[in-house]
């Protein structure tokens, strides 16, 4: 299988625990490789992959790159720092739809991660998605869930959070499906749906062992330790939860300490 097709596969298809990832042969394939390092929480590989294409000549993909450090320090929990990271991807865009849009949506969850909701929102509504994109509509979805919990607005939380869900489906994307289940997990929790929360985010967290997704089970483990779940106890989830902790500090994520 060509390079390409196996790092497509690991970061927006169903093999994304695939490690070692092949070396790049272009500068799209280095983006590939980041982000499918970044969603195992290989931090400090998909970061140097990322610093690489930030010293390209400014286009789209720099501003991508750009985005996607946002994304993992997001993950990481420091919105602050991640929003110089999106507002540099928004410069660097050039008028790129998919680029820009992706800017936009980052700038949109920095915003929400620091209780400034109205800014999120209206940096939601100026993200107009390119028509072939399948990527961004879920990333969109997120976002839009993840403010409207931020809000008390459960149902529409929910609504979103399905819609997530129906459309990583289509995408085919193992890692959107699963983080589109951890965000419909906390919806129904939201609206205080704990039993429905509870199967959804017990069956993702098998769901990421599975596939090595690590940020996503810390995230799930989170959940549960606040819920409590079906399949493991709450000495279990907490265990998860900081196994999954210590394995991204291995691979070189640095946690914030807010």
């Amino acid at each position: 299988m060509p390079v390409t097709a196996v790092l497509e596969d690991a970061a927006f298809g169903d093999d994304p625990g695939r490690w070692p990832l092949p070396a790049a042969a272009t500068p799209h394939d280095v983006w590939l490789r980041a982000v499918a390092a970044g969603g195992q929480g290989r931090y400090g590989s998909a970061m140097a992959d990322l610093a690489t294409l930030r010293r390209l000549q400014p286009g789209r993909l720099v501003s991508l790159a750009h985005s996607t450090h946002a994304s993992f320090l997001r993950q990481l929990g420091w919105h602050h720092k991640a929003r110089g990271f999106d507002g540099r991807a928004l410069a660097l865009a050039n008028d790129d739809p998919e680029a820009t849009a992706d800017a936009l949506i980052g700038l949109a969850a920095d915003a929400l991660g620091v209780g400034r909701f109205a800014a999120s929102a209206r940096l939601l509504d100026q993200a107009l998605l390119p028509e072939d994109s399948d990527r961004l509509p879920i990333r969109l979805a997120w976002v839009s869930a993840e403010l409207a919990m931020a809000r008390g607005d459960g149902t529409t939380a929910v609504g979103h959070a399905h819609r997530a869900v129906d459309l990583a489906q289509d995408f085919g994307s193992a890692r959107h499906a699963v983080k589109s289940q951890v965000v419909l997990a906390a919806a129904l929790c939201s609206v205080g749906e704990l039993d429905r929360s509870r199967k959804v985010a017990d069956d993702a967290l098998q769901a990421c062992d599975r596939l090595g997704m690590v940020p996503l089970r810390w995230a799930l483990a989170c959940l549960l330790v606040g819920i409590g779940g079906t399949v493991h106890s709450s000495t279990q989830v907490l265990a998860i939860r900081d196994k999954c902790a210590d394995t991204v500090r291995r691979r070189g994520g640095v946690w914030s300490d807010r």
